[in-house]
């Protein structure tokens, strides 16, 4: 039942990846997500994501914590995923700010 299920989860994200590619602007990306998410999981969403940007330009682990009133598990876990081999992250900054 579990295998099943984390199947049924698997497929349902690659979905929600195929749809997002498929968006043809922006506008239809944030009117599914904000369908989708939460106001909190979005403010979540977003706030992971900004603390992305700013281990990238090199902003301290804490000041990041202090700053968007994170908690140091989640900006480590950026951190972590930031500095992977072949990190999505990376190769998404650096196409987007020319690192």
């Amino acid at each position: 039942m579990i295998e099943t299920q984390e199947k049924l989860f698997s497929d349902s994200f690659d979905e929600i990846c195929s749809i997002l590619a498929a968006c043809e602007n922006k506008n239809s990306v944030r009117d599914f997500l904000e369908c989708l998410c939460t106001s909190p999981e979005r403010l979540d969403f977003s706030k992971r994501w900004l603390s992305v940007k700013e281990l990238y330009s090199g902003t301290p682990q804490r000041k990041i914590a202090e700053k968007f009133n994170m908690s140091l598990c989640k900006i480590t876990r950026g951190s972590k995923e930031l500095n992977k081999e072949g990190s999505a992250f990376k190769k998404i900054l650096d196409a987007r700010f020319g690192k």
